[in-house]
């Protein structure tokens, strides 16, 4: 049994920061990939960066050059840092820890509220 937490979501004005984390407690057989994805209201969730064990880190358009994910593989954690952030960021955010060796297996957060104002 594996459960996910995430922190670090808030409120912030436009240009601000928020560093939110994503920790899966219990074992995992093995990460294939971290991720992280939003959803707005009103439109379906999307995802916003995403960190391949063996092919690299992707970030959506909209979020490159501002947000970055980075990970700690000895505690299953894996980090958004969002800068610049926008009122166009405002989402539920979900951290993703996906497990690829029957199917792909996500392991879910529970969503962490990003609210950004003008």
């Amino acid at each position: 049994q594996v459960q996910v937490v995430e922190s670090g979501g808030g409120s912030v004005q436009a240009g601000g920061s928020l560093r939110l984390s994503c920790a899966a407690l219990g074992s995992i057989f093995r990460i294939d990939a971290m991720g992280w994805y939003r959803q707005a209201p009103g439109k379906q969730r999307e995802l916003v960066a995403i960190d391949y064990s063996r092919d690299g880190i992707h970030y959506h358009d909209s979020v490159k050059g501002r947000f970055t994910i980075s990970r700690d593989n000895a505690k299953n954690t894996v980090y958004l840092q969002m800068n610049s952030l926008k009122p166009e960021d405002t989402a539920v955010y979900y951290c993703d820890f996906r497990n690829d060796y029957v199917y792909p297996y996500h392991y879910w957060g529970q969503g962490t509220q990003v609210t950004v104002s003008s």
